[in-house]
């Protein structure tokens, strides 16, 4: 698995492989369990520390299928908001200086 600029940075922290999951992974919701699977976190882990984003209005849940409540991020959250803008902030200012390091390969 590839880890990305904030991961490098950060640290695998579950709560943060979370968020760095769902900020990635935006455009669709997500149940709990997809979630833990797919952000490399473990599901009785992520128990732990769901409550206190839904309680922050971190995450919301979107709609429900079957049993299973499907949550993404909450794009209304300032802090959301806000956290959104750095993630990408150090994604493209990596991206900048991994441009300026490595050489161009078109020759001129």
């Amino acid at each position: 698995m590839v880890k990305t600029v904030f991961i490098e940075l950060f640290g695998e922290n579950p709560i943060f492989k979370v968020l760095d999951f769902l900020v990635i992974h935006e455009e669709f919701d997500y149940s709990m369990t997809d979630i833990a699977k797919f952000s490399g976190v473990g599901y009785s882990t992520l128990k732990l520390f769901w409550p206190k984003l839904e309680k922050e209005k971190i995450v919301v849940c979107i709609r429900t299928v079957g049993k299973a409540k499907m949550f993404k991020l909450n794009e209304k959250s300032f802090a959301v908001q806000k956290f959104k803008a750095f993630y990408w902030a150090l994604t493209k200012e990596a991206v900048r200086k991994e441009l300026k390091i490595k050489p161009s390969p078109i020759k001129q």
